[in-house]
């Protein structure tokens, strides 16, 4: 009997010996990494939490720039059709966003820019006035600018190309004491609608934009 009992243990220590050396099952499974886990506890991150961070650190292209510059009431053009001595000369964009030449009459401006305002022109001419009508349009001075609120002199004032919102402020006096000073608010026209963003003093300047300088809260 005793030798029975002393086999029958030698058996059972062999056989968990061997079980406490096999690995278990669900050992090889690759249990799914908790995204915060692996923030707080520094264990391995998941493939798409990667990508996912990689994603958040492209910066936000900024969408207030609306493409090539077009023109508006208060540009003034110079205007020379090649061979038309009496048709080229100095135009203001007017109230109404048109140029008015002689013989072809009002031409429509607004939204448009200087190379397709120049294709209308010739287009105009090319009906019945000019047999093969070449027109050039250049800007000669910008439509104004105009700043309010919070700065010593607020009012419309000429545009210098390359301007940013901080030289714009410059011009018009500075900063009030009472001025919020980090941002503003600047209104422009994009695609034809006007529209009102918080910008950087850094941000450049565009004819025809409005600057509010709003006053800070304490």
């Amino acid at each position: 009997m005793r030798l029975r009992r002393l086999l029958a243990l030698l058996f059972a220590a062999l056989a968990l010996s061997a079980c406490a050396r096999q690995a278990p099952r669900y050992a090889a499974v690759q249990v799914p990494v908790n995204s915060l886990d692996a923030r707080m506890y520094g264990a391995p991150q998941p493939q798409s939490y990667v990508v996912r961070q990689a994603v958040r650190a492209v910066p936000v292209a900024v969408s207030f720039e609306d493409g090539p510059y077009t023109l508006d009431s208060g540009d003034k053009l110079r205007i020379v059709v090649f061979g038309q001595d009496t048709l080229s000369n100095n135009y203001t964009v007017d109230a109404q966003g048109a140029v008015t030449m002689p013989l072809v009459g009002a031409v429509a401006a607004r939204g448009l820019t200087t190379a397709q305002l120049g294709n209308a022109i010739a287009a105009r001419l090319r009906s019945g006035y000019v047999r093969d009508p070449s027109v050039a349009v250049e800007i000669e001075t910008y439509r104004p600018f105009f700043v309010l609120g919070e700065v010593t002199f607020p009012g419309q004032y000429p545009y210098v190309p390359n301007m940013t919102v901080e030289n714009a402020i410059a011009i018009a006096g500075g900063f009030t004491p009472r001025a919020s000073k980090d941002k503003v608010t600047i209104t422009r026209k994009v695609n034809g609608v006007p529209t009102r963003t918080t910008l950087p003093l850094r941000y450049p300047l565009r004819p025809g934009d409005t600057i509010q300088v709003s006053e800070r809260w304490f």
